[in-house]
């Protein structure tokens, strides 16, 4: 049964309110976690505990247990100017790392005109209600080495 510490291998399929698929282990191999940790989101993980090998399930994530909610604070606009001579290959859907004093963050541009852009840092399923179907395919008990790590290892230990 999966709880605290336990290394978790499962296929998944997510998909958003509207039915459409928008990330999925299938036809490629599972996805290895060790839950408790962190790995994957809080409200997927809570809908895993207590399931078995061969348990089939389809769990429905509210935002503020998915990705959260959107924070107005992480959309700016910014003169065209901050973009220096760069500014002549950004685009609306464009993706990259901004320099932040809590360091890099991942932005998508939502908006441009003649004078300012506008950078939106949060992430992209923020605020969407995540439709997951499971299938757990093994369970094992975390290494000490995994559990002090926060991660699991692969087959033979370490390979960070």
């Amino acid at each position: 049964m999966i709880k605290e510490n336990s290394v978790v291998t499962m296929h998944y399929e997510l998909k958003n309110p509207e039915g459409e698929v928008l990330d999925s282990s299938k036809g490629q191999e599972p996805l290895v976690y060790l839950h408790g940790a962190g790995n994957i989101i809080i409200g997927l993980e809570e809908q895993l505990i207590g399931k078995a090998v061969g348990d089939k399930v389809n769990a429905v994530v509210a935002p503020e247990k998915g990705y959260g909610l959107p924070v107005d604070a992480l959309i700016q606009t910014v003169p065209r100017e901050a973009f220096g001579d760069d500014i002549k290959s950004v685009e609306v859907g464009m993706r990259f790392q901004a320099e932040t004093e809590q360091g890099p963050v991942p932005v998508v541009v939502t908006a441009m005109d003649e004078k300012t852009v506008t950078v939106d840092g949060n992430h992209p399923l923020a605020g969407q209600e995540l439709h997951f179907e499971v299938s757990i395919e093994e369970i094992r008990e975390a290494t000490q080495e995994e559990i002090d790590h926060g991660h699991v290892h692969g087959p033979g230990g370490v390979q960070h």
